[in-house]
């Protein structure tokens, strides 16, 4: 098995938190061998409780293959903490994701972004202004981020798009889930220039939890 593979599958376990799955790779000189480790050693060596060692050494190594088929059928890159690609400042957070879904393509211009994100119930002005700081940042240059949420974030992507700017979102969901459903093409237009990014395995629903976390 592939380290990417073991990475993939590692992401599939919900309960399994970023610095403890890195603090459990960097623990083994043939990460290969984590699903073979028995409860035990897995306890010892990430100082995690018995439930997630079950979960880790009981993981259904088929889950792996299931997954890889979804990325292919949605078109998707991963990037990992161990790639070159990854981004720089992603890379200077305390819990950095272990893996990264994306549609789409990350450049080096990326680098000079913004973060717009706001209501999901925003007054008629308010999404305005969200269209228009969007689209005149686009033109200057700045790609924008945002969380494809109703409402602000919405119009910060579509406003990026009408400057043809680049854009960025990050889902709080897999992308067997996109959320909202009236998104999905948004999501294309978005990955056409710039990218859609996901820290979740294709299958993650849009969990109320799942979006402080992204």
């Amino acid at each position: 098995m592939e380290e990417l593979e073991v990475l993939i599958g590692l992401n599939m376990i919900s309960e399994l938190k970023p610095l403890v799955l890195k603090r459990l790779w960097e623990s083994l000189s043939k990460p290969q061998d984590i699903f073979n480790i028995s409860e035990d050693e897995l306890i010892k060596r990430a100082g995690i409780n018995r439930e997630l060692a079950f979960k880790i050494s009981s993981f259904d190594l088929k889950k792996i293959d299931e997954e890889i088929k979804l990325i292919k059928k949605y078109n998707l890159k991963i990037l990992t903490f161990q790639d070159d690609k990854y981004p720089f400042l992603l890379k200077q957070i305390a819990d950095p994701p272990p893996v990264l879904y994306i549609k789409g393509e990350l450049k080096e211009e990326d680098k000079l972004s913004i973060a717009i994100v706001g209501s999901r119930q925003a007054s008629f002005y308010g999404l305005q202004c969200s269209q228009k700081f969007s689209s005149d940042l686009a033109e200057l240059g700045f790609t924008i981020v945002s969380g494809l949420a109703r409402g602000i974030d919405t119009w910060a992507h579509k406003g990026a798009l009408i400057a043809g700017g680049r854009t960025i979102a990050v889902l709080g969901s897999g992308f067997s889930f996109i959320y909202p459903k009236e998104n999905k093409d948004l999501v294309d237009e978005i990955a056409s220039n710039g990218a859609v990014i996901s820290e979740f395995s294709c299958n993650t629903q849009p969990l109320t939890f799942n979006f402080p976390r992204r």
